[in-house]
C-alpha cells in the first residue's frame, strides 16, 4: 500500500462508479483521520522518485499531475538543492561512463538523457561541463 495524493485517490474512486459527493464526503474523512495527507504523500513521492534517478523537473511535472499545489510541492523539491547535481551526474555516468562527452553530437545525446530523466538545462549543463568534474 502506498500513499496517494486527495486527486490521484478521488480520481480513481469516480472511475470506479462512485458518485462524486460520496466521494468527496469519504476524503474529508480520511482526511480528518489523518489517513490521506497530501503533505505525506508528498514527501514520500519526492524521495521515492528521487532514489530512482529522477530530477526535480519530472518530479514536479508529476506531482501537479496527481493535484498537489505548487506551494506544496516547494516544501519538498528544491531544485537548488546541490544533490541534484550529484544525482544527475550519477545518472550519466552509469549510462555513458566517467568520460566527458567532446563532440556536439555525443553532448546532445547525453543532454537529452538527463532531460528525459527530469533535470533542468542548468543541471544538465553543468554535468556536462567539464569544471563540474574538476570542481
Amino acid at each position: 500500500m502506498r500513499e496517494h495524493s486527495q486527486t490521484e485517490l478521488q480520481r480513481k474512486l469516480i472511475q470506479k462508479g462512485f458518485k462524486a459527493q460520496a466521494v468527496a464526503h469519504a476524503l474529508q474523512d480520511l482526511i480528518a483521520q489523518n489517513l490521506l495527507s497530501d503533505e505525506r504523500f508528498t514527501e514520500a513521492f519526492v524521495m521515492s522518485r528521487r532514489e530512482r534517478g529522477t530530477g526535480p523537473v519530472k518530479i514536479q511535472a508529476e506531482l501537479q499531475q496527481r493535484g498537489i499545489d505548487n506551494e506544496l510541492i516547494g516544501r519538498y523539491l528544491d531544485f537548488r538543492d546541490p544533490d541534484w547535481l550529484d544525482l544527475a551526474q550519477q545518472a550519466r555516468e552509469k549510462k555513458f561512463g566517467r568520460e566527458l562527452p567532446a563532440e556536439y553530437q555525443l553532448k546532445s545525446q547525453q543532454a537529452r538523457f538527463l532531460a528525459n530523466r527530469g533535470f533542468s538545462h542548468e543541471q544538465i549543463r553543468r554535468v556536462l561541463d567539464a569544471e563540474f568534474e574538476t570542481g
